[in-house]
């Protein structure tokens, strides 16, 4: 049951199991990042394809969906993570297309999204209640029940990633959901509609609805029949969705942006760390919320730091997604402006080394060479705020306390790496760093569909991934039962 090109027709939308043009008849181009050529058109949705899509997801909430069992829903998840693993070369190719990242990337993306169909495919049915000890002659008891119709918002830079997270625990709870993707990256989530519906999944369990995100987004986060809304993507449009969600008084899951910090003692194994201290922070173009954009080291190993980082940057490459470089680009012209403009505030800092762009990459893509500055100051615009692209800065630091507080010294909390051999050093700053995830000698551990990821600060609020996951796409009501 392969995926083709020509069986997804991106100017429709998906509601109710079909896919039907958007209400205006209107379409937007969708921009190859890698050459500046349109790929294609996708649907232009507007409130009135999200008021059907919404309404659909309602009926199937109230219908055949709600009323599934856990172990059906499994079954059902299972099938759809099957089909993203025989498609993975089709949907690898889409995102690496859409997107602008390397192939390599893309197909990690395909191998993550069929992994949190796995994952939540084996887990519902084991999401229970509770028994609570109470007073003589009476049975209390709590239920994990559906919010019901769920929104989610995605962002361009992991689709696939954020769809398995997000769409597929809300799916693996009994939500119905409908899926705003962004306009500037769509072509997976479409496919993944598709295969969700090949599957088995009953009309109107998911609907996905393209368009801009001041028209259908906008109207998705107001509309009153919606019970959740699941947002990833930028601190100003988070607060918009949440001053929204509040008119209606419904949970909101923000997962915003970061500006994570590695901390590099003088004790640490400098070889283990090298990759991940540069890869963490190029991987997707640095287009990635939970990217190491802070490198902070101890004075001790500083130099040799600085050194043998700025030795990978120069060997770093930027070029067409499907040449599978080190680099991409840039999603789009905007994002590569916005970068450059970042990079211009450097200036006046050490610029130690940059990546290059390669000669035949064409000249309509979105490059940015990627650039390494070395003593900054924890201060400074490139060490506070997110820039989300290629660009990583080196903060040199006297002490465990200094490097607490530069690592703590943003409005982000996302996501930190601490590098040491003292295992006392380690849990001190495993508990100090104000962060949703602290990695202790490594960073990311490998993608982890398992962990529970999340910030405080302009980070965010709630969870995603891993079980906790179902417990923000459940409400719990406890059952008090009087026998005598």
């Amino acid at each position: 049951m392969l995926l083709r090109p020509l069986d997804i027709d991106p100017s429709h939308c998906l509601i109710d199991g079909r896919w039907r043009g958007p209400a205006s008849g209107q379409t937007l181009p969708l921009i190859n990042p890698s050459d500046g050529s349109i790929l294609c058109e996708i649907a232009r949705g507007d409130a009135s394809d999200i008021d059907r899509a919404v309404g659909a997801a309602r009926a199937a909430f109230e219908g055949p969906w709600g009323k599934a069992t856990a172990v059906e829903r499994g079954r059902i998840l299972q099938r759809i993570g099957g089909l993203v693993v025989e498609n993975i070369d089709e949907l690898a190719q889409l995102e690496a297309l859409d997107v602008g990242k390397p192939l390599t990337q893309a197909r990690a993306d395909v191998v993550a999204l069929a992994r949190y169909m796995e994952f939540y495919a084996g887990s519902v049915d084991k999401l229970h209640g509770q028994t609570i000890p109470y007073l003589e002659g009476y049975t209390v008891y709590t239920l994990r029940e559906a919010h019901g119709v769920t929104g989610h918002i995605i962002p361009w830079n992991y689709p696939m990633q954020i769809i398995g997270r997000s769409v597929g625990a809300a799916l693996a709870t009994g939500n119905a959901a409908v899926l705003k993707p962004a306009e500037e990256a769509c072509l997976t989530a479409l496919a993944f509609g598709e295969l969700a519906r090949r599957a088995g999944l009953p009309d109107g369990a998911l609907n996905v609805v393209p368009g801009l995100g001041a028209e259908a987004g906008a109207a998705l986060t107001a509309h009153r029949d919606v019970d959740h809304i699941s947002f990833t993507g930028s601190v100003s449009t988070g607060r918009l969705i949440q001053r929204t969600a509040a008119e209606h008084i419904i949970p909101v899951t923000l997962e915003l942006g970061g500006k994570s910090p590695q901390l590099v003692f003088d004790d640490a194994d400098i070889d283990a760390a090298l990759p991940f201290l540069v890869n963490a922070g190029i991987q997707n173009a640095g287009q990635t919320c939970s990217a190491s954009s802070r490198i902070l080291v101890q004075r001790g190993v500083y130099d040799q730091v600085v050194a043998r980082m700025a030795e990978r940057y120069s060997a770093l490459r930027a070029g067409p997604a499907l040449s599978d470089l080190s680099v991409g680009p840039l999603v789009s012209a905007r994002q590569k402006e916005i970068v450059e403009g970042f990079i211009a505030k450097g200036a006046d800092l050490n610029l130690v080394a940059r990546g290059q762009v390669v000669t035949d990459a064409p000249a309509g893509g979105a490059y940015v060479a990627p650039a390494l500055f070395a003593d900054v100051p924890a201060d400074h615009t490139l060490a506070q705020d997110e820039i989300f692209g290629p660009v990583q800065v080196i903060i040199p630091f006297e002490d465990e306390a200094e490097a607490l507080a530069i690592a703590n010294g943003t409005a982000y909390g996302l996501v930190a790496s601490v590098w040491t051999q003292n295992g006392a050093r380690q849990m001190r700053l495993a508990r100090a760093l104000r962060s949703g995830q602290v990695f202790l000698n490594n960073y990311g551990a490998g993608g982890g569909v398992e962990l529970p990821f999340g910030g405080s600060g302009l980070s965010g609020h709630g969870r995603e991934k891993g079980f906790e996951a179902l417990y923000g796409f459940t409400t719990l009501k406890t059952v008090a039962a009087y026998h005598g």
